[in-house]
């Protein structure tokens, strides 16, 4: 399939995928992983509609404690890059969460929120831990409410070829979060290489996605 279109092939659908429960989330372990998610959680690569092949594998689950992701990155030997004068060409995720999955409208809602995860380089560049922001939304209706402190859990690990986040959010940290009623959720994430660009969940940059709603795919709670 050719990438030359001038429309990509993700804008034509509106894409809804399955969020597995996992009990047992966030593990309890002190040194091992928080989440280590199965292939059944992982969420389809929609890039390769564009006739491209992907390099992030992101996983999603969740439990009535709250909302699992895990993204891996492989297949580089270079680096981790960190610029805090320039956090777009530094290594990280940035996804967007509405507890609501409201497709009818273009600007984001209290239900809406924007996380992002930056890598930082450990010394000698042989591990790696995390920075976590809640970050506001562009052109926003209202800002969802910041999260408590330590509600969301965070780890990151340097691999032998890459590397790999997890992030456990808790139900309280996300507003309107309610699985008894909604099982939907809005969702979108931009994964950040600074080697190989970005990788989107649908539609990429060329949309405004960071602040659009109606642009975020479906994530179903599955029991």
């Amino acid at each position: 399939m050719s990438s030359s279109s001038l429309i990509p092939q993700s804008f034509w659908f509106r894409w809804s995928f399955s969020c597995p429960h996992v009990q047992g989330i966030p593990k309890k372990t002190e040194n091992g992983r928080l989440l280590d998610l199965s292939e059944a959680c992982r969420l389809p690569r929609t890039r390769r509609l564009e006739g491209e092949e992907p390099w992030s594998d992101v996983r999603a689950a969740w439990n009535f404690q709250g909302l699992a992701i895990q993204v891996e990155v492989t297949g580089k030997d270079s680096p981790i890059f960190h610029d805090p004068y320039l956090p777009d060409d530094s290594y990280g995720v940035q996804f967007w969460i509405d507890t609501r999955d409201t497709r009818d409208v273009h600007r984001a809602t209290r239900f809406c929120h924007r996380y992002r995860l930056t890598l930082l380089p450990g010394k000698g560049g042989k591990t790696v831990t995390v920075e976590f922001e809640q970050k506001p939304i562009h052109r926003a209706l209202a800002d969802a409410p910041l999260a408590e402190p330590g509600s969301i859990q965070t780890r990151a690990e340097k691999l032998r070829d890459g590397w790999r986040v997890e992030i456990f959010l808790a139900a309280g940290s996300l507003h309107g979060f309610d699985p008894e009623t909604n099982r939907r959720l809005g969702f979108s994430y931009q994964v950040s290489d600074r080697d190989r660009g970005d990788e989107f969940l649908g539609v990429g940059r060329d949309f405004p996605i960071g602040e659009d709603p109606s642009l975020w795919a479906t994530l179903e709670l599955k029991d």
